[in-house]
């Protein structure tokens, strides 16, 4: 796709893969739980491996097959004990999980630093797997299988974006966070949050998931949350020098630049949804 786009310019590649992604990702949602459950697994292995390959090039050596593997593993875990198609005893599972990647480190006779490696292997599960399989607690808060709450959530993440990138490029003077992030500014936050808490404001009018002050209380999380994952991936790539962490979906550079938000707004979502 991204060379068939590569003919027009920047904006318009951004609007198209948008448009794209928000109709393949509202169908599968909409569709069923287990078509929520494929997508949402392939864009968190897909997250990860991207994540390593960028750790990779700093000249990190973690797990990135047996890493993607205990992503993948928490996640789908979740999903089946969130659904309730297992126990909750069953998390326990992530533990020897967990415990593996030591072991292969130990065997890994020509490994200089293997504790350097085994750190950046946990962080691509805790930064990646983690916060997308909190998305399964978010889904299934209410007991059953609530796709309402991803959508919305993913509809407000997305219209935060949206009023954050053009109010920004519009109205942009004062700077959020000049260090990591020059051209985010108030403005463009201001924007984002408006636009965000307006969309959550107008999908508690069309679903009895959740009370109007629980969606707009979502809408600020995600404002805040997301701006600061933002801000977070930005900092990881400056540490890194460089400038997308992939060029997967034209016009948003790589699936950890689109997704960024999420990985910080999911723990805060789902535990907001858990005590309140």
């Amino acid at each position: 796709m991204t060379s068939i786009l590569s003919k027009y310019s920047n904006l318009t590649q951004r609007i198209i893969a948008a448009i794209i992604g928000v109709l393949l990702l509202g169908f599968g949602t909409y569709y069923s739980q287990w078509m929520y459950f494929t997508l949402f697994l392939a864009i968190c292995i897909i997250t990860q491996l991207e994540f390593y390959k960028l750790v990779g090039l700093d000249g990190m050596l973690p797990l990135k097959t047996y890493g993607t593997f205990m992503g993948g593993t928490i996640f789908t875990l979740s999903f089946l004990i969130e659904g309730g198609y297992l126990g909750p005893n069953f998390y326990l599972l992530i533990f020897p999980i967990g415990a593996l990647n030591y072991l292969i480190y130990l065997y890994r006779k020509k490994e200089l630093k293997p504790f350097r490696g085994i750190a950046f292997t946990f962080l691509g599960v805790f930064y990646i797997s983690v916060p997308f399989s909190l998305l399964n607690v978010i889904a299934f808060s209410q007991t059953i299988y609530a796709y309402e709450l991803i959508l919305g959530s993913m509809f407000i993440l997305w219209a935060n974006d949206t009023g954050a990138y053009f109010t920004g490029v519009r109205y942009g003077k004062r700077k959020l966070f000049e260090r990591v992030s020059p051209k985010k500014s108030w403005e463009g936050f201001t924007g984002g949050l408006i636009l965000a808490v307006g969309m959550a404001y107008t999908i508690s009018h069309f679903t009895a998931v959740l009370d109007t002050w629980q969606w707009i209380s979502i809408g600020f999380i995600i404002t805040i949350c997301g701006t600061y994952g933002d801000l977070v991936e930005s900092l990881f790539k400056r540490s890194i020098e460089i400038k997308d962490s992939g060029r997967l979906i034209p016009g948003h550079g790589g699936f950890l630049d689109r997704f960024d938000g999420l990985l910080l707004s999911a723990p805060f979502i789902s535990a907001f949804l858990k005590i309140f």
